[in-house]
């Protein structure tokens, strides 16, 4: 583990054998009941106070996507936001994958609308030269609601982080269904923790239903991150932050 983390008063959440296999060999895990009843609620309501307070500029700090409610920068929207990149299983997680000091890469938000969402298969960095290793980026999905098949469940191929190769070699189409692919489901109050390795996408909403997730996002320490909080701290944020997530935000004290 990190010492520089524990240092600033970090205290691991020891994943289990089937956990740690299951990062290594498919490549993501589903933790449940991460997000207790009334943590859910407050982020549901700021989810969508956000995004009908800043209307069409909603997201425009990273990326907008049509036909998906997009979010960005939500380090500085709230403190109901800051458990969510400090949250003890997910960062023992993320050492585990990564095995190296880390921080934030980016907290966004993503809300596909009805009959819209779906996305090529990519990864969000490419496969290493080696299986196994040394990965880059770990992401989460905070499930504010049921993720169903009808409602565009994100899905993932097992195992393809350790396939070698770029995936536009490797698939003809991205946007069509994968023979291997699943789709993390999961009841509002789950997150899944996937290796940015990983081949994965959004999927189309049929239903119609909301399906509001939180990403999260963590990068290795020596490269750049998506949101740069040195840039984008506000000073009622900066206000807040606990030494630990000064640390994992990569801001000075």
């Amino acid at each position: 583990m990190d010492s520089e983390l524990l240092k600033r008063g970090f205290a691991p959440r020891p994943l289990t054998d089937a956990q740690r296999s299951a990062l290594d060999t498919d490549g993501f895990i589903v933790l449940e009941e991460v997000i207790s009843p009334d943590w859910l609620s407050e982020l549901r309501h700021a989810f969508d106070e956000i995004f009908d307070s800043e209307g069409d500029r909603a997201g425009e700090e990273v990326s907008q996507m049509e036909g998906v409610r997009r979010l960005a920068d939500l380090v500085n929207k709230g403190s109901v936001f800051d458990a969510v990149y400090l949250q003890p299983e997910l960062l023992t997680a993320v050492y585990h994958v990564l095995q190296r000091p880390f921080k934030l890469h980016s907290l966004n938000g993503h809300d596909p609308l009805p009959s819209n969402g779906l996305q090529v298969l990519h990864a969000d960095w490419g496969q290493p030269a080696e299986p196994g290793g040394p990965y880059h980026v770990v992401n989460s999905l905070w499930m504010l609601d049921d993720f169903t098949l009808a409602n565009g469940a994100s899905r993932c191929v097992p195992g393809s982080h350790l396939k070698p190769g770029r995936i536009g070699d490797l698939v003809t189409d991205r946007l069509a269904d994968h023979p291997d692919q699943v789709h993390l489901t999961g009841r509002a109050g789950s997150v899944a923790v996937f290796n940015g390795s990983l081949w994965h996408s959004s999927y189309v909403n049929l239903s119609g239903a909301p399906r509001r997730t939180l990403h999260c996002a963590f990068i290795a320490r020596e490269h750049p991150q998506q949101t740069n909080q040195r840039e984008y701290l506000r000073p009622e944020t900066a206000q807040r932050l606990s030494p630990l997530a000064r640390y994992i935000l990569d801001v000075p004290p």
